[in-house]
């Protein structure tokens, strides 16, 4: 999330920065729900029940359209501020609200609306957090007059061009990418590339990887090319992380108002179900035995009806005789001693056949009838089946067991000598990547170093193959032989369908048992380190490649050209003024080699010898806040705010209108 920050104006530094979510956990100990705001930390947050209650940002696309949690932001804002609040729990402040480019008129409406009426502040002005920071820098003396401002912010980019000091709002440009996304994409590939770490990349440790590691490359292209053809300047580039070791975590006994109050809650819980399963019993009951009397009634009634006027007389109430009616009787009076809790008296029926599922498969043959044969194969089949699937799920838990037991293993020892460990693990780690790329080489050339063992410079498909595989070929070499020597037999003999068995694939064991090497492999890569390679400058690469997460706009540096294309007033030295001042700002600009990505993309697109220059903000993240702090403490500034009294006659039509001037 990005931060917020207040200020009074005329201050060089925020008095507070938090970010801008807002969560609403339970207590563990009383339950209750409580609303914190911003960041906290994470050793009091244990205390908080927060399965229930995720983070929750204002923001969507760098737009407002949650006020109700924008409520719960000013006023922790205005609180930690120490802002005087009259009668009726009033702001007497004016105050100034930074906002994105081309902010809806709803949003900038209902903004107003939230601080006029449940704040009562006599005066709100808006402006653009990028112009704020554009402005600044042009006082320090980092950017011109005339230039161009790209903001990459959080969710999204935007590039706003400058004519005589004034935004052109008219022609700026945006693109729904920012840092969040770089981080989206990064904690994706992370998790992909290490499963069992998921629930240690977490949003913040992601973000902070991102920010220390990430880096815009030159050429997108040809970084790739390093890293694809395993370069020694691919090798220094890519950075391990080992991962912190955290101790088991101790829950600290519940105290006894925990205990008691769990207790009480557990038997009112368990007291209102007693009573609602007593509800429908008794419900139950009532309604089996208004059944019950019924079919009695009518059995009374049967027994003065004549036997020809028995069908006549059944075909109102959905029975067919009178055995029916019995029958249903002796169900339902089953089911009402059974919903009474009584013991019924009818016998558990067993299935005489349970205990001899497999009769069929010790007998010989030649004492079954065609239908029993058919019968045996089948009882055989099934047999197989379900002791195959015993088998296999002998073998899961054996493998799991084991898993575990090394695992303990290993934990004790890197607990009873961490640097010998770790000097071993490595050890078996070079070795066990050694052995698996000699296998590999081994496949490829059929057991020589070089392959050219032949004439050809090449290698035959039978020195490539395992022992399995060449059982294999044998087998179907042997069958094909045999076929051809005269009249096709084969099927008639049970034996001839197990060569289906010995050929299948599924029953190519490797004797080398490469996968065992490779799991073990994969397994010490996951405990000894995360490796970031490609990631460092494929992740930020969607600011001027958004395609690449799906996302189909433009990137930073077509930005400035469309902002340029859009302009009212086009000419050669307009355009070479604006290019030879262009403003970096925001948090996504800090990534190392932006500014010359970004000169050399705009470069490719405007013509050759047109002079650009691209500068970065003096403080990215801040400094949209301190022109708007100076900005509020103009003189000037009162006559660009909107009044309480405007918000009452005017209402949202002038907001429609309204734009701040910058150049006071």
């Amino acid at each position: 999330m990005r931060n917020r920050v207040d200020k009074w104006a005329g201050e060089t530094d925020p008095r507070i920065i938090f970010r801008n979510i807002v969560q609403r956990p339970r207590l563990k100990t009383t339950g209750e729900t409580v609303t914190i705001v911003g960041d906290h930390d994470s050793a009091l947050m244990k205390y908080f029940d927060c399965t229930r209650s995720g983070p929750r940002s204002a923001f969507e696309s760098n737009v407002v359209f949650q006020f109700e949690t924008m409520e719960y932001i000013l006023d922790f804002g205005f609180d930690r501020l120490g802002a005087d609040q009259a009668e009726g729990k009033q702001i007497d402040h004016p105050v100034l609200i930074t906002e994105c480019a081309c902010n809806p008129v709803q949003s900038r409406s209902k903004m107003a609306e939230l601080l006029f009426e449940s704040y009562g502040v006599p005066s709100v002005a808006f402006g653009v957090d990028a112009a704020f920071s554009y402005k600044y820098n042009q006082q320090l003396g980092v950017c011109n007059k005339d230039g161009l401002v790209i903001s990459s912010g959080f969710s999204t980019s935007h590039a706003i061009p400058f004519v005589n000091g004034e935004p052109v709002y008219e022609a700026c440009c945006r693109t729904n990418v920012g840092g969040y996304h770089v981080t989206d994409y990064l904690k994706q590939l992370l998790s992909l590339k290490y499963p069992p770490h998921m629930s240690r990349l977490t949003w913040e440790k992601v973000e902070e990887l991102k920010m220390e590691h990430c880096y815009i490359a030159p050429d997108y292209l040809s970084e790739a090319q390093l890293f694809q053809k395993g370069t020694k300047e691919a090798e220094e580039k890519t950075k391990c992380w080992q991962l912190p070791w955290t101790p088991s975590p101790t829950e600290e006994p519940p105290s006894e108002e925990e205990i008691a109050r769990k207790a009480a809650l557990k038997e009112k819980q368990g007291q209102r179900l007693r009573e609602m399963a007593e509800a429908k019993r008794t419900s139950r009951i009532n309604e089996l035995e208004n059944e019950c009397k019924g079919l009695e009634f009518l059995l009374q009634q049967l027994e003065h009806v004549k036997d020809s006027d028995i069908p006549s007389f059944l075909s109102e109430t959905g029975y067919v005789s009178k055995q029916e009616i019995e029958a249903a009787l002796v169900k339902v009076t089953q089911s009402l001693r059974k919903a009474k809790g009584e013991q019924a008296d009818t016998e558990e029926k067993t299935d005489p056949t349970s205990t001899e599922k497999y009769s069929m498969v010790d007998i010989p043959d030649n004492m079954l009838t065609p239908e029993q044969l058919k019968e045996k194969r089948k009882q055989v089949f099934i047999k197989t089946t379900s002791e195959a699937r015993q088998r296999a799920k002998q073998k899961r838990l054996e493998e799991e067991l084991e898993r575990e037991r090394q695992n303990k293993q290993d934990e004790e020892k890197r607990l009873e000598n961490p640097e010998l460990y770790r000097e071993q693990l490595r050890t078996k780690h070079r070795e066990l990547s050694e052995k698996v790329e000699q296998r590999k080489r081994l496949k490829t050339n059929g057991g020589h170093a070089n392959g050219n063992n032949n004439g050809t410079g090449g290698v035959g498909r039978g020195e490539r193959l395992n022992a399995a595989q060449k059982e294999r070929m044998r087998l179907l070499t042997t069958a094909a032989f045999d076929r051809g020597k005269g009249e096709d037999t084969f099927g008639i003999k049970d034996e001839d369908w197990q060569l289906y068995k010995l050929m299948s694939k599924d029953n190519d064991d490797d004797d080398e048992g490469p996968d065992e090497d490779e799991a073990e492999l994969a397994r010490m890569s996951a405990r000894l380190k995360i490796v970031l390679g490609v990631e460092r400058f494929r992740c930020p690469e969607i600011l001027f490649n958004p395609n690449l997460v799906g996302i189909d706009q433009v990137g930073l540096d077509e930005m400035a050209g469309v902002s340029m294309r859009r302009l009212p007033t086009r000419g050669q030295s307009v355009d070479e003024r604006i290019t030879n001042s262009i403003l970096m700002t925001g948090g996504s600009c800090l990534f190392p080699g932006m500014a010359e990505r970004l000169e050399a993309g705009i470069r490719m697109i405007r013509p050759c010898g047109t002079p650009i220059r691209v500068v970065r903000a003096s403080d990215p993240i801040l400094d949209a806040w301190r022109g708007a702090a100076a900005y509020a403490a103009a003189m000037q500034f009162p006559q660009q705010t909107f009044t309480r009294m405007d918000y009452y006659e005017k209402g949202e039509d002038w907001l429609r209108g309204y734009q701040m001037r910058y150049a006071i």
